[in-house]
């Protein structure tokens, strides 16, 4: 028992010696071990166990039997993290696959703008073609706008606030390594209404506004353009109600007063009670 502990430590050092002369961005050759919902792989220079592993969507960006491999297949790919602890190697054969494409996300800085045509539009989110750099191997486009990051105002779907063909400047968020994407913000390049709204306002200042939603924990009322707080149910009236249409309908004008400004998720709670108390 004692020997099998001291042999495990004793692979557990070389392991770690090993995986101390390699770094993120070195490119690695070893032996596929292992196919299962990622991919195991003997990395040349260390045959005792398999220190690399290969994610399902670090694989390939392309799709298909192209994409796939067998054990005992020889393959090279980017080392995209080190776990120490685990004994680990992350790799990307994405990457070799793919070297134009990936030198190219890989030079994007963070904050960056970058301009291009809007090439489709998904119910998950928009692809961009960019002006510069490769073309994906798979997607319309290497750009991607995530939903969220498409405006600050509210609306309905993508094509509400981009169409095919557009030409538009987002700026740079992340290297996405799985799809081989880059992730981009459109509504970035615009000024955020909540943050000049808080800037201009205060908790306790009074205002008007239009109820535009009722949900069954309160109504939405907009104060501003593209800014709507929360009157939360128990601040709607000073006596308890069970549900908001006993108080208000959608399209009402209400007064209301500010309780908090949360800056940080964007949230904006208001008052119709403390309005009618201040009023007694």
């Amino acid at each position: 028992m004692a020997g099998r502990h001291l042999g495990r430590a004793s692979d557990d050092e070389a392991s770690r010696r090993f995986l101390a002369g390699i770094q993120v961005g070195d490119l690695c050759d070893g032996t596929v071990a292992e196919v299962s919902r990622g991919v195991s792989v003997v990395l040349d220079g260390f045959a005792a166990r398999p220190l690399g592993f290969v994610g399902p969507l670090d694989l390939s960006w392309r799709q298909g039997p192209a994409a796939a491999v067998e054990v005992g297949q020889r393959i090279t790919a980017e080392v995209t993290a080190i776990d120490l602890d685990q004994g680990r190697v992350w790799l990307s054969r994405a990457a070799t696959e793919n070297p134009g494409l990936w030198a190219f996300l890989k030079s994007l800085r963070v904050g960056g703008v970058l301009s291009g045509r809007v090439a489709s539009i998904e119910r998950f989110g928009v692809f961009v073609a960019l002006d510069d750099g490769p073309d994906h191997p798979v997607f319309p486009g290497v750009g991607f706008i995530t939903i969220p990051e498409l405006s600050w105002r509210r609306f309905e779907t993508a094509s509400d606030v981009v169409q095919v063909g557009q030409r538009v400047s987002c700026e740079f968020l992340q290297f996405d390594t799985w799809n081989g994407e880059a992730r981009l913000s459109l509504r970035a390049m615009q000024p955020d209404p909540f943050e000049t709204f808080a800037d201009g306002t205060a908790v306790g200042q009074t205002l008007q506004g239009r109820v535009t939603k009722l949900v069954p924990f309160g109504v939405f009322v907009q104060v501003a353009n593209e800014i709507e707080g929360l009157v939360h149910l128990r601040e709607l009236t000073r006596t308890p109600v069970e549900a908001p249409e006993d108080v208000v309908q959608i399209g009402d004008k209400v007064t209301v007063v500010i309780t908090e400004i949360d800056r940080e998720r964007r949230r904006l709670a208001l008052s119709r009670r403390q309005v009618s108390s201040a009023l007694e």
